[in-house]
């Protein structure tokens, strides 16, 4: 490996495995462990003991890093949340010293940071939520941006299967260095040697297979369906919650991911696609918005001067996006 962004990357895999083994502990007794934000989406304690031992970690190494997350902890500083914060605080003494409770929130606060700058980090520290709460797919997804440009991605899928690796252990961290290509590493071995991976080599449109969100309010899922009529093909498209399916096309178990606007006035978050999006362009993908313009992270905390996001094999990129074009029905702005 190249040593440019050597440090970062070690970095950011030691960050998402200790992430993973919390939201795996949290998983495993889910139920009823949960608050609602502000805007109403679940959030558990994964959530919050993920970002910090994620933003402990990177400034352990790195003391000056920016970073932009998911969370923040103002929540967490009212008194009613004490009991949900203390549970924060065990999680975190499995993979940490014993942080204390401030300790803790100033460690969710440091991805307060509103990006836009030379150089940050941006992190989901559960990407799926929902997907998570229901025991199913989610992600860490840990990105580090220097100016405008992805160079270090770490993807961590604690529930996807190794399949050609590792006894199909279940588990996988998906990494990529700009210009060095992305690989795949089992989580819970952490000496082995890591796969390289590769999109598929679908050429033909008829033939591709489709993935999309769980959620209809992340993506729409009428539009999808007509892109796949305008490709001729008779497939359902395969739905799986967050990033793991960026992965899942990095590695040619799919050929297009689409996230298709369903409202005029949203914008997709940098967390929720940067990781993903290096490791599927090192696997040698393609990642544009719906207009085939390149994903511009330099604008903060959100995507703003791009709509959805279209992820392909590379080699189908222009067929999908004019299938795109021509089944697009405009989505309506919510208040």
């Amino acid at each position: 490996m190249s040593q440019i962004y050597e440090a970062e990357l070690q970095t950011a895999i030691e960050a998402v495995r200790k992430a993973s083994q919390i939201c795996r502990s949290v998983q495993g007794r889910i139920d009823g462990e949960k608050m609602d934000k502000a805007d109403r989406s679940p959030v558990t304690i994964a959530d919050y003991a993920s970002q910090a031992i994620i933003c402990s970690t990177i400034r352990a190494s790195f003391p000056e890093e920016l970073i932009v997350a998911e969370e923040d902890a103002r929540d967490l500083r009212t008194g009613e949340c004490s009991p949900f914060l203390d549970q924060i605080v065990e999680e975190l003494k499995a993979v940490e010293e014993s942080p204390t409770a401030e300790q803790t929130l100033d460690w969710i606060d440091f991805g307060n940071h509103s990006g836009g700058t030379s150089r940050f980090w941006t992190l989901d520290p559960i990407d799926g939520t929902k997907g998570f709460l229901r025991k199913e797919q989610y992600a860490i997804s840990l990105a580090l941006i220097v100016d405008g440009e992805i160079q270090v991605a770490a993807l961590a899928c604690p529930n996807l299967r190794a399949t050609d690796a590792w006894d199909n252990a279940r588990g996988v961290i998906f990494t990529a260095v700009r210009g060095m290509g992305a690989r795949l590493c089992p989580l819970d071995l952490p000496d082995v040697t890591p796969h390289s991976v590769r999109v598929s080599g679908t050429r033909t449109a008829s033939a591709a297979r489709m993935c999309e969100s769980v959620e209809s309010g992340h993506s729409s899922h009428d539009w999808s369906s007509r892109i796949l009529s305008a490709i001729g093909s008779t497939s359902e498209a395969v739905r799986l919650d967050s990033q793991a399916k960026y992965g899942v096309l990095a590695r040619g178990e799919a050929d297009v991911y689409l996230r298709l606007p369903v409202r005029k006035d949203y914008s997709e978050k940098i967390w929720d696609h940067a990781g993903g999006v290096l490791v599927v362009e090192e696997a040698g993908g393609k990642v544009t918005d719906i207009d085939g313009n390149p994903l511009d992270f330099s604008l903060g905390t959100t995507l703003k001067s791009n709509r959805g996001v279209v992820a392909t094999n590379g080699l189908l990129h222009d067929g999908i996006l004019a299938a795109v074009q021509s089944s697009s029905e405009a989505p309506t702005a919510e208040a």
